[in-house]
């Protein structure tokens, strides 16, 4: 098409852009007299351009270097612009490009057409620069505009990021024993309520083993409590070695922890838990200017049991099985309900025959005839 009829009217303009970086914008047309006209103009008016002559050059130019608008003629060879649009439109990795389809053929199904292909505004030949001006200011402040808002909108998501990221160190600390690492009191009864919850509505088996070292005290009075430290640090990475995924690990309190055993029976329990004091006897405490060996006793219950209806009830009756196993000697594990625990508790000779009923008493409640959890479940650690 001659200049001529491109340009009908040469006395309209634009204002330069006031970015500090003038938009640029791509020239698409197959009439080199058109290309010429428009890119006068256009820088003129304090743009930068490029141009390219076919649909495909296009298509390649704005992938390598997007521009800031697209100044597109419907008809040309190779790809004809709506496709050009569509293309543009469909490719996800590029910016929001404006594009602004000009062509002679004015009949609204092909305005329909472009506009449908994803042009963003139309304009027909011949082109009045005064409209084209006016639509090039609309098209890139429209470009501005959704710039900013990706640009905030990432910067949101950054934002969000870094926040979830804290909220998680945050749970995590909130969790977390800031010593050894381990799931701190108050995280291990909560999951030790789920859990037990979970055992009673499924029937299956749950273990729990209180343990301690023996005679800490003396390492925090002797070596100091950066060597007492390093010793309970020691103790939390053999408790970690020795229990299976499932476990839940847990500092109690000072030198005290506890480990849920999900899905494991009273005996299999116990032999965890004498694995573990192996462990630990066997095991050389190291520390700054020195080491020591020391020794740890446990106490295990399980449920199934006629004496704990409660998860409360499951940390008391192991605690209590680990006070036994600290009045008996020391490293060593004692479960809950067992000869040993119970012979522990009878009354001494001579006691008043109120002790002899409670004693009964006891003994009818912790019977040996009520079916026991060690019936039921796998091995720790199996």
């Amino acid at each position: 098409m001659p200049p001529e009829e491109l340009a009908s009217t040469t006395d309209g303009s634009a204002p330069p852009t006031t970015e500090a970086r003038p938009a640029r914008i791509l020239i698409v047309d197959d009439h080199e007299d058109n290309v010429d006209l428009l890119q006068t103009r256009l820088e003129a008016w304090g743009y930068r351009t490029s141009t390219a002559a076919d649909g495909d050059v296009a298509l390649r130019m704005i992938e390598q270097d997007p521009p800031d608008l697209v100044l597109l003629d419907v008809m040309m060879p190779t790809i004809d612009g709506t496709e050009v649009a569509r293309r543009v439109k469909e490719n996800k990795s590029l910016p929001f490009i404006p594009i602004i389809m000009q062509t002679a053929l004015d009949a609204p199904e092909h305005k329909v057409a472009g506009l449908g292909a994803g042009a963003d505004d139309y304009i027909t030949k011949p082109i009045e620069f005064a409209e084209l001006g006016a639509r090039v200011k609309s098209m890139l402040r429209i470009k501005r505009l959704q710039d900013e808002l990706e640009a905030r909108t990432d910067e949101l998501e950054q934002l969000n990021g870094e926040l979830a990221k804290l909220n998680g160190q945050l749970l995590y600390m909130s969790q977390t024993d800031g010593l050894t690492g381990l799931r701190n009191r108050r995280f291990i009864e909560e999951r030790l309520h789920e859990m037990f919850e979970h055992s009673m509505r499924l029937n299956e088996p749950l273990s729990c083993v209180m343990c301690d070292l023996d005679k800490f005290k003396s390492v925090n009075d002797t070596y100091g409590h950066q060597a007492g430290d390093a010793v309970l640090k020691q103790f939390a990475r053999i408790l970690e070695a020795e229990a299976r995924e499932i476990d839940k690990i847990g500092r109690y309190g000072g030198e005290e922890f506890i480990i849920l055993l999900p899905g494991t029976v009273l005996d299999a329990g116990v032999t965890f838990a004498e694995r573990v004091r192996k462990a630990v006897e066997e095991h050389t405490f190291t520390f700054d200017g020195g080491s020591l060996k020391r020794t740890a006793s446990f106490g295990v219950a399980g449920w199934p049991h006629p004496a704990i209806s409660h998860y409360e009830m499951l940390v008391k009756t192991a605690d209590d099985a680990l006070y036994v196993a600290k009045e008996t000697g020391r490293n060593k594990v004692v479960r809950f309900a067992s000869d040993e625990f119970n012979a522990h508790l009878e009354p001494p000779d001579g006691a008043t025959a109120d002790a002899d009923v409670t004693s009964s008493a006891l003994s009818a409640a912790l019977g040996d005839s009520a079916p026991r959890g060690e019936d039921r479940g796998a091995p720790a650690g199996a």
